[in-house]
């Protein structure tokens, strides 16, 4: 992360979008997030960190757009 203030606002938006899910993480909303941003193929998923830092650039770029 680029700064603490993007990796804030990452998880912030994060915890909203789950708020607006209503918790349903396993939901089809967040398995087709999955799906388009790391495929379906497990021998080519990225490692775990690489995941974990991917969907916080995720949330931090939904908060951007929230602001346009």
């Amino acid at each position: 992360m680029r700064s603490l203030v993007a990796l804030m606002d990452g998880l912030w938006q994060l915890l909203r979008l789950a708020l607006v899910t209503r918790g349903r993480v396993r939901g089809r909303y967040w398995h087709w997030r999955q799906e388009t941003a790391f495929g379906t193929d497990p021998a080519r998923m990225p490692s775990l960190a690489q995941r974990v830092a991917a969907v916080i650039r995720f949330g931090h770029w939904v908060g951007r757009m929230r602001r346009l």
